[in-house]
């Protein structure tokens, strides 16, 4: 019997790739106001990587259970250096929520 969505558990990611698709926290008043409200973490992830990927990736390096991703693609700005025209990278937030009871602690202090 195989079933339609097979969770993240049950597939197998190359463990080199996950250690690389988080690529940082994000630490802001928004992402601080998210975590309070509903118990998540938001991080920047490779532009490329997916959901069940992102999940695999927290499981893997914080040691917590997630209960679902959300993912934000934003657009990098137009900026200008005088008469030069630059362009700021395209980000994608991951917004990771856990399952209730379980705590990730980012900022490396002692709780």
């Amino acid at each position: 019997m195989s079933r339609v969505n097979p969770s993240p558990a049950d597939l197998k990611f190359d463990e080199g790739r996950l250690m690389q698709v988080l690529v940082a926290p994000i630490v802001s008043e928004k992402a601080t106001m998210v975590a309070d409200k509903s118990n998540s973490v938001t991080f920047k992830v490779l532009q490329d990587a997916t959901k069940p990927e992102i999940k695999a990736a927290v499981e893997l390096m914080f040691k917590v259970e997630v209960k679902g991703v959300s993912v934000v693609n934003t657009k990098g700005k137009t900026k200008r250096f005088g008469k030069s025209v630059g362009r700021r990278d395209n980000v994608r937030k991951a917004y990771v929520t856990l399952k209730p009871g379980q705590e990730l602690n980012l900022s490396g202090e002692a709780a």
